[in-house]
Formats: structure tokens, C-alpha cells, sequence
């Protein structure tokens, strides 16, 4: 049996697939925090609640009306998107004059709401929901033995963050996302309509949250609470990267997803700990995060 490290390499490259899959989910939801968070000055406690929102509205498509996991893909973003831009024109929008704490306070009451609602409505146990037939099953690549729809989470969640960082950064419409959060009263004069831009630069962070809850509910059951301990990683995870940092948002997420994955083979005590460690170490060194610019 081939060794590394003194640990057999089956062992290293499961736990660092299964870092991968952590870390896709946590640069997807980190993704939609950044975008909020650098466009909007708004911390959305409410990510975690989006994002079970989108694993449910994949299962009860299915359940209610018999769509598949190919339409939740498409679905379930768009309604959690929606949701958000409700939620974002009806009540957050009154809130980014004031402390920047309203709207944090404003968001966590937002998903205690939400949970407490699907808590009340499907109870606290979680519920399956089965990967696409044309997705399941694995490959044996020799070292270890992968399964097909985790190596799709991987693939296409990388491919999302990239697609979204080029439409923030590369894009016009980007361009005028950035311009209207700097100075919202000069985009305004060339006639652009800056409250719908900010209602959609919430929706898509909204969006991918609900995204990644559809990419989850195949791997982590369909519960009221799936969000919760999770959003407190990611927004660990946004801290590393740099708050509003596009781009420090992907990395960091995939790396810190790998990080976690390589201590539970290394040092399995501090497999929970070792993101907020990591995180304490680089606000000690570099408090803008590791792409983030000083205030």
C-alpha cells in the first residue's frame, strides 16, 4: 500500500475530495456573501436560511410537481433570487442609511424567521434527495474511487465562481454594480436606475446561495437547519479572503476546504477548529484578510 506521510494515500486523497466538495460549497456561499457584502455594505446573516430555502424548493419541486434535479438547478435560484430581491426592495433597502448593524440584525432575524417556519412546517429531522441518475455512481482512478456527482459539485461550482467573478470584474454591467455602491448619486444623473441595480446585486448573492443548497441536497439531507452551523464557516472563510473580495472569496473558500479536509487525516481534533485558527492568524497579520484592501 502506497504511503505519504505515513498515511495511506487512499485515505489523503479521500479526505482531500472531500475537502474539495467542502470547499466548493464554501466558495459558493462565500461568493454571494462577498458579492452582498462588497456591492451593498450589507453582512447577509440570512445566507445560510437562502441556502436551505434552495435545497428545499429542489425538493418540494420534485415531491409537488415531479421536476427533477436538472429543472431545481435552474428553479431553485431563480425563486431563492427572487425571494431576495423582495426582501431586499420591500425592507432592506430602508436600512443602508443607517449603522451598518441594522442590516446585520435585520438578516439574522430574517433566518431565525425562515428556519423557524420550515422547522415548524417539515420538523427538524432531514429528508433525502437523490442525485440525477445520469450523475451517480464512480470512476476508479487507480488511487482511489470517485463518485460522479461529487466530482460534478467540484467542477461546476469552480465554474459558477468563475463565471460570476467575470461578470462583477469584466463585464459593464459589473462596471455599473461597482460605480453605483461608490457613488450612487452620480450613476443616478446618467440615467441609470440605481435601486434596481442594488436589488439585483442581492438577488444574485441570494441566487447562489440557493444555488449551492440544490448542489448540497444530494450529498447532506434537506433540513430546516443545514444552513446554520454552516454560514458561521463561511463567513469565517469571507473574513480570510477579505470582506467584499471577490476573488478572495473563491480561493480562500477552496482552500480552506482542502485545509480542513488534509487535518482530519493529519490531526483529526482540530479538524473543526483549523478554519477559525487559520482565520485568528491571518487577522492578526493582515486584518484586511489576504485580498483585501485596507481601509
Amino acid at each position: 500500500m502506497t504511503m505519504v506521510f505515513g498515511v495511506p494515500i487512499q485515505a489523503l486523497m479521500g479526505q482531500l475530495l472531500v475537502g474539495l466538495i467542502n470547499g466548493s460549497f464554501y466558495a459558493l456561499l462565500s461568493l454571494g456573501l462577498a458579492v452582498i457584502f462588497g456591492l451593498l455594505r450589507v453582512i447577509n446573516f440570512a445566507h445560510g436560511a437562502q441556502y436551505m430555502l434552495g435545497a428545499f424548493v429542489a425538493l418540494l419541486a420534485l415531491n409537488w410537481f415531479g421536476l427533477n434535479y436538472w429543472f431545481a438547478l435552474i428553479l431553485a435560484p431563480l425563486v431563492v433570487g427572487l425571494f431576495g430581491a423582495l426582501i431586499e426592495r420591500s425592507m432592506l433597502s430602508r436600512l443602508y442609511k443607517l449603522d451598518h448593524l441594522y442590516g446585520l440584525l435585520f438578516t439574522f432575524g430574517l433566518a431565525l424567521t425562515l428556519e423557524g417556519l420550515f422547522r415548524w412546517q417539515f420538523g427538524a429531522s432531514g429528508q433525502p434527495y437523490a442525485p440525477p441518475a445520469a450523475l451517480t455512481g464512480g470512476m476508479n482512478l487507480g488511487f482511489m474511487f470517485l463518485p460522479i456527482y461529487r466530482g460534478w459539485v467540484i467542477v461546476f461550482s469552480l465554474v459558477v465562481c468563475i463565471a460570476v467573478w467575470a461578470l462583477i470584474e469584466k463585464t459593464q454591467l459589473g462596471a455599473k454594480l461597482r460605480a453605483a455602491t461608490e457613488n450612487p448619486t452620480l450613476v443616478q444623473s446618467f440615467g441609470i436606475n440605481v435601486p434596481m441595480l442594488l436589488t439585483l446585486t442581492y438577488a444574485l448573492g441570494a441566487g447562489l446561495a440557493g444555488l449551492a443548497g440544490v448542489l448540497a441536497a444530494p450529498i447532506y439531507q434537506v433540513s430546516p437547519l443545514m444552513g446554520t452551523n454552516l454560514i458561521i464557516v463561511v463567513f469565517a472563510v469571507v473574513v480570510v479572503g477579505g470582506m467584499g473580495s471577490i476573488m478572495g472569496a473563491i480561493v480562500t473558500g477552496y482552500l480552506l476546504g482542502v485545509a480542513e479536509g488534509l487535518t482530519k487525516v493529519f490531526y483529526p481534533e482540530a479538524s473543526n477548529i483549523v478554519i477559525f485558527v487559520i482565520m485568528a492568524i491571518v487577522l492578526i497579520l493582515r486584518p484586511a484578510g489576504l485580498f483585501g484592501k485596507e481601509a
